[in-house]
């Protein structure tokens, strides 16, 4: 059965995708986490994955700049 949310988290997961690549940012791993997708019970989860020190940073950065207003 397919979840009712795929498409709607597809959307998000391409939002987020985009933002990142916005300020320079690639988190190669980003996605679906698939074992959510395949639940019927819960909403789809985007799992951030794994990233290096230098994407970390830029990350934090871009977070801190938009906290900062």
């Amino acid at each position: 059965m397919h979840h009712p949310h795929v498409q709607e988290a597809e959307a998000r997961l391409e939002d987020l995708r985009d933002a990142l690549a916005a300020h320079g940012i690639t988190l190669p791993s980003l996605g679906l986490e698939l074992p959510s997708v395949a639940a019927t019970y819960a909403t789809p989860l985007i799992a951030l994955g794994n990233c290096n020190l230098e994407t970390a940073q830029a990350l934090a950065a871009a977070l801190r700049k938009r906290a900062a207003g």
